[in-house]
């Protein structure tokens, strides 16, 4: 990982709940990265089975000074897991431990880390204090971030949840460098998002350092992380709990949550099925006449060049399209049985747009091997 960046702060307006997401290298060891965190209280740090061995001791050291005990959890790791299970396992230690009202969260991980201790601190005494400690791509530029936190279910991605803000968002962009190029691209697919839906100019940046993003450049990866999560807060700002334009960031993610629900959580990766869902949702674009055909080409290319995919799963031989279909009906945007779609209503700019199925259904055919 080349270069340096000094910490950088992006904030999040949200009145009384607002926050900051910290941006920059060395922070996860740095006790001062956790002062939002009311002190002299305990503290336990959720975690999974990959990242603990990294990075737990570590934080756990960070937080010694500031909590009168500290304590870890650790769950397996993978979308698989984000279940009540697993949701369990963190009230059982919390209550096993006589955690109170003033209890601190740390959710030490990826997405799936991050959102069930999210929702358990939302539900935990009826809320919690929380701080994400995201050790992904993914995590920093996206989930750690807004407040969205849920578990899965077997019909549908986070469709069991609660909207609950942080204290703090830490990112260690150092903590990227053991990331699996997998794990890396899959981060990609919500760093390239944020250009189709709010600023082509971040677009054109990411097409010029795609390459150094994927070497794990810290420079590069610096900016991603932060112009990402400068867009994603400004959205918030304004609609915290997706009442209307917050629903834009969801670009790609009703085919992509389609595929993970039809393939099976896990087996594709969050981003991958982002990728793909955003070439279909281009597609969806272009075919009701909102972009050309060359934007659909240039923003597949980029997410092939990110190493991503850019075909859709077939997840039912005899009706994948049918299939799809079923399982965009239970997503959170659906009204009234009707599937409604993030497409780009021009470079840089979103809607959300319903389609007639047997037009959506040309786009699945069109987009699945």
């Amino acid at each position: 990982m080349r270069g340096f960046q000094l910490a950088q702060q992006v904030p999040i307006a949200l009145g009384e709940r607002s926050y900051q997401i910290a941006i920059g290298p060395g922070l996860l060891d740095d006790p001062a990265s956790y002062q939002a965190a009311p002190a002299r209280t305990q503290a336990l740090v959720v975690t999974n089975t990959t990242v603990a061995p990294l990075y737990g001791e570590r934080l756990a050291r960070a937080l010694a000074g500031r909590h009168a005990q500290v304590r870890q959890l650790v769950l397996p790791d993978g979308e698989q897991h984000k279940t009540w299970e697993s949701l369990n396992l963190i009230f059982d230690a919390l209550l096993g431990h006589g955690a109170d009202r003033k209890t601190v969260l740390y959710a030490l991980g990826g997405g799936v880390v991050g959102d069930m201790t999210g929702f358990a601190a939302a539900c935990y005494m009826r809320g919690v204090p929380f701080v994400q400690v995201p050790t992904t791509l993914l995590a920093q530029v996206d989930s750690s971030v807004g407040g969205k936190t849920a578990i899965n279910h077997p019909l549908g991605k986070n469709m069991i949840g609660a909207f609950y803000q942080p204290l703090a968002v830490v990112c260690d962009l150092e903590v990227l460098r053991t990331l699996p190029p997998r794990e890396l691209s899959a981060g990609l697919a919500e760093v390239i998002k944020y250009g189709p839906i709010a600023d082509m100019a971040f677009l054109d940046w990411i097409e010029a350092h795609v390459d150094a993003l994927r070497a794990c450049d810290a420079d590069a990866l610096a900016h991603a992380v932060r112009r990402s999560c400068e867009v994603k807060a400004h959205v918030v700002g304004q609609d915290e709990r997706e009442s209307g334009l917050r629903a834009i960031l969801n670009f790609g993610h009703t085919f992509g949550h389609a595929i993970e629900a039809g393939m099976g959580y896990g087996a594709w990766l969050h981003g991958e099925a982002v990728g793909a869902g955003m070439v279909m949702a281009a597609e969806l674009s272009r075919a009701l006449g909102l972009v050309d055909a060359a934007f659909v080409q240039r923003l597949t290319a980029l997410i092939a060049r990110a190493g991503l995919p850019t075909r859709g799963a077939v997840i039912d031989a005899q009706d994948n399209a049918g299939r799809y279909l079923q399982l965009m009906r239970v997503d959170k945007k659906a009204e009234a049985g009707e599937i409604r779609f993030v497409v780009i209503d021009g470079p840089g700019r979103a809607a959300v747009r319903a389609a007639p199925d047997a037009l959506v259904r040309q786009v699945i055919d069109r987009c699945c091997e």
